[in-house]
């Protein structure tokens, strides 16, 4: 699971440094890697269930390991963008299977908890990835970097021998790989699942805005120390992880439905006074800073439980159905990166906008009526 974070994490100290190096806007290296992220996923979730889990992982953790050594060699900026999309393409298999894993073991509620579990994990790359990426550029270059992710590669390898397969020969689809794909079909056409894989894909084009921006406005718009720029991205992570672990007590007494209300509800007020914050302070950071910590901290439950509620509408297909739920959320950070290039003006305000808007969006969506029929050939 924290792959994703872990890729896209641990060199954001580093991007001034490979912009002047590699000649380029190195947030091309971020859109590279989730382009390559959102399109494979869509490959391995039925091959996964063709096939079982662990094999796509096996593969996986080849592709990323060579990706993040063609990284680390780059001398340009559409190099590494290629290597990016490389190692992505083996990236993703880590969050995407986990998911479809934990359906597989795992009823609605208790998936719920599980992820939970998974995604106070995962928060642990982000809080060691900018902090342990900006210690490695202050003493050394930032190819090192990679040279660190793809060493990673190689330890997940070798544990992945350890890792139980959870798909049995009986339980896994009989349908010929060109078949399996049109399962995706039947999903976007799935109301259900389509209503909460869009509530946590708009919820994380704000996430992405915040991620690929906060360099920029942390370091050049507020002044900020590359140095400290990791501590105030890992404090939002710890909002993630304890309200991970509150989440897991709280699906037990609560409606998914109902967790995932009041957790879209107060991100997007918050989206909102940090608008009105920056409009009234424009220059003070932690009023700022505090708005997003706690829109963060929703990310545990948001992601948790409009994860779980989707894959319980489509149980047969959960390799396909995490692929796309992933494809989607993980695939929106093009769309922030793309939009924070079209829209940044040195101001916040680009940032603070896009995150404002989509999560208002996921809002809509958490929001939305339930439909529990679906179109024709739905399950």
């Amino acid at each position: 699971m924290a792959f994703t974070s872990l890729s896209t994490d641990i060199y954001l100290p580093a991007m001034p440094a490979m912009s002047i190096s590699l000649h380029g806007d190195a947030a091309l290296t971020v859109t590279g890697f989730l382009i390559g992220f959102a399109i494979a996923q869509l490959i391995w979730g039925p091959i996964s269930d063709r096939f079982g889990r662990k094999p796509p992982l096996y593969i996986g953790m080849i592709l990323f390991t060579i990706g993040s050594a063609g990284c680390a060699l780059s001398t340009e900026m559409y190099q590494i963008v290629f290597w990016r999309v490389f190692q992505a393409a083996g990236a993703c298999t880590g969050p995407m299977l986990a998911r479809a894993m934990i359906r597989d073991l795992f009823s609605r509620t208790r998936a719920a908890q599980m992820l939970s579990t998974l995604i106070i994990v995962m928060a642990i790359a982000p809080i060691a990835g900018p902090l342990l990426g900006g210690q490695i550029i202050r003493y050394l270059q930032w190819p090192v970097i990679f040279w660190f992710l793809a060493a990673v590669g190689v330890l997940m390898f070798i544990a992945l021998f350890w890792l139980p397969e959870t798909l049995p020969a009986e339980k896994r689809t009989g349908d010929s790989l060109g078949s399996a794909f049109t399962h995706y079909l039947h999903l976007l056409k799935n109301r259900s699942f389509m209503r909460f894989t869009l509530c946590v894909t708009f919820y994380y084009v704000a996430v992405y805005a915040f991620i690929v921006g906060s360099p920029s406005v942390y370091i050049s718009g507020f002044g900020a120390d590359p140095q400290h720029y990791g501590w105030l991205f890992a404090v939002n992570i710890i909002g993630v992880v304890g309200m991970s672990f509150i989440n897991k007590r709280l699906v037990q007494r609560f409606p998914l439905e109902q967790m995932l209300k009041t957790a879209a509800a107060i991100a997007s007020i918050m989206a909102l006074l940090m608008c009105i914050s920056l409009a009234i302070f424009p220059k003070n950071m932690l009023a700022m800073a505090a708005c997003i910590f706690v829109f963060f901290s929703m990310n545990g439950v948001i992601a948790a439980s409009a994860t779980a509620a989707a894959l319980d509408a489509v149980p047969g297909t959960a390799g396909s159905a995490s692929a796309l739920i992933g494809a989607l959320q993980y695939g929106s950070g093009i769309i922030s990166s793309l939009m924070l290039a079209a829209l940044n003006d040195g101001t916040p305000w680009a940032m603070a906008g896009i995150m404002t808007i989509f999560t208002l969006l996921s809002g809509m969506m958490a929001f939305g009526r339930m439909r529990h029929q679906t179109l024709a050939g739905a399950e």
